[in-house]
């Protein structure tokens, strides 16, 4: 007879999606199973631009300083000339941070680094991945989906509420709902490895372009004394993956034998496409990552987006699993599915610029103008025409606390709660409640504006309130007598006197 268990979440697909929604499942109690077919950890480094909008994510989750004290930034470009020659240039715009974005260059941490500092968080929830553990099927019903699980030649059946498809771009769970897929190849195929090799330094980001076919990139991996290799290939080749080929192509493509590559611990070669699922919500199963959306390498997109689709996704399975309206899990899908036909654009752009040897990253890359105008969780009122509006991402600022220390709103925020802000209030009382932290800010309360950096930011007057999701997005903001809108906002999401 297959064994039976049971668990309000079962995440399949244990990369950063999946363990960023773990995490954040675990902060809120919730209780969850995360699977993975493989049979160990990914050693690989496929993503290593951590975006700045990604930083202020895992600053709430408690890993960013972990993740930058493992990591580094990202060298400048070097392109070499034929006649040994080279120039240089930043990789991304250098911006200096500001209070409401105080970060804005992106980190350099190789996707194996960046997975071990969550999995260790995770740990620290008491909780953790099982590796070799296969999703072989599925169903479901109104109240909860079956799955057939796999491990060491034995079946399982695993009852969940809900279950979250983080597995990948080959997807088991998309193609068992048969949930299309939408998009196109690109017309171009690529290699990539982890290697060690002599003969480069590690101050620059090697680009070597003899012909647009014969592109190479040698980019040296922050927290590692590895490099990373990519490189255009045949759209119907297949590449010789070993130490002597990876040789004889660098030798190739540099026009140099000084070159060695003494060791490879992870390779790959792939088509690149981009393509985006139909539907991310099938009842009780949702689809996050990969699982959702593929797309070409180009601008560090990818992994953001998919870390962004977890956060997203994580409070709203806790406050239906907590009691909030079932309909709250449908603003998944309406937020996020935009974002990533967005994504796809943006890295299908930057991938023709590559081609020509004319890749930029600018602003568009950064991932802080996300937002969710168009979300079904939005309350203004009075209509605001300007400034901080309603699905913004809500911006950090300095404050001073009455007892004098120094405080930021990324701070107040930080956890699993909402945050309501009052600014120079008068002698309204929103009703406490679980999961509302309420603060007011102006003289004689709790929070001083001493700089002006909240007021500039989020563009209050007084006696409004500005409402804070748990993922860092303004859900509502209200004058003082429109109280009772937001008490019936509140209501829809879960949050109950």
């Amino acid at each position: 007879m297959a064994m039976e268990t049971a668990a309000d979440v079962l995440i399949c697909g244990a990369g950063a999606a999946g363990l960023v929604l773990a995490i954040d499942l675990a902060r809120r109690g919730v209780s969850f199973r995360l699977i993975d077919k493989i049979d160990e950890p990914f050693g690989g480094s496929r993503g290593k631009g951590i975006q700045p909008r990604s930083q202020e994510i895992f600053e709430d989750l408690g890993v960013l300083d972990r993740l930058v004290a493992v990591g580094g930034m990202y060298p400048p470009q070097r392109k070499h000339r034929d006649d040994g020659g080279f120039t240089e240039i930043p990789v991304t715009e250098h911006v200096d941070p500001t209070p409401a974005e105080p970060y804005h260059l992106a980190l350099m941490v190789p996707q194996y680094l960046t997975e071990g500092v969550l999995r260790d968080r995770l740990a620290e929830t008491g909780h953790k991945p099982d590796y070799g553990c296969e999703l072989v099927g599925l169903e479901q019903d109104g109240k909860r989906v079956n799955a057939r699980i796999r491990h060491n030649e034995r079946e399982e059946t695993m009852r969940a509420r809900f279950l979250v498809g983080s597995d990948g771009g080959r997807s088991f769970v998309r193609h068992a709902l048969d949930v299309g897929f939408e998009g196109k190849s690109l017309q171009a195929r690529s290699i990539v490895a982890d290697v060690r090799l002599t003969g480069l330094d590690r101050d620059a980001w090697h680009m070597y372009r003899r012909t647009e076919a014969e592109q190479l990139s040698i980019c040296p991996l922050a927290g590692t004394d590895l490099f990373q290799l990519q490189a255009p290939i045949p759209l119907e080749s297949e590449p010789d993956l070993s130490l002597g080929g990876l040789e004889a192509m660098v030798k190739q493509r540099t026009g140099r034998d000084d070159i060695a590559i003494t060791q490879a611990n992870w390779s790959s070669s792939y088509t690149m496409s981009a393509r985006l699922a139909d539907r991310y919500r099938i009842g009780r199963v949702f689809l996050a990552g990969d699982a959702a959306h593929i797309h070409p390498p180009t601008g560090g997109q990818g992994l953001n987006t998919s870390i962004q689709d977890a956060y997203n996704l994580g409070w709203k399975l806790g406050a239906v699993l907590g009691g909030a309206p079932d309909r709250l899990l449908d603003s998944y899908e309406a937020e996020r599915r935009p974002v990533a036909a967005g994504m796809l654009g943006l890295a299908t752009k930057l991938l023709d610029e590559l081609k020509h040897g004319e890749m930029r990253r600018g602003r568009d890359v950064v991932q802080l103008d996300i937002g969710y105008p168009h979300s079904p969780l939005l309350l203004e009122e009075p209509a605001r025409t300007g400034g901080l509006r309603g699905g913004d991402r809500a911006p950090d600022a300095p404050l001073q606390g009455a007892a004098g220390q120094a405080r930021r709103l990324f701070e107040i925020f930080q956890g699993a709660h909402w945050t309501l802000i009052g600014y120079e209030t008068g002698d309204c009382h929103p009703p406490a409640r679980k999961g509302l932290n309420i603060h007011r800010i102006g003289a004689g309360r709790e929070l001083v504006d001493v700089w002006s950096h909240f007021s500039e930011a989020y563009g209050l007057a007084a006696g409004e309130w500005a409402l804070i999701r748990p993922d860092g997005y303004v859900g509502a903001i209200v004058g003082e007598t429109e109280m009772a809108l937001l008490e019936e906002y509140l209501q829809k999401v879960g949050l109950t006197a």
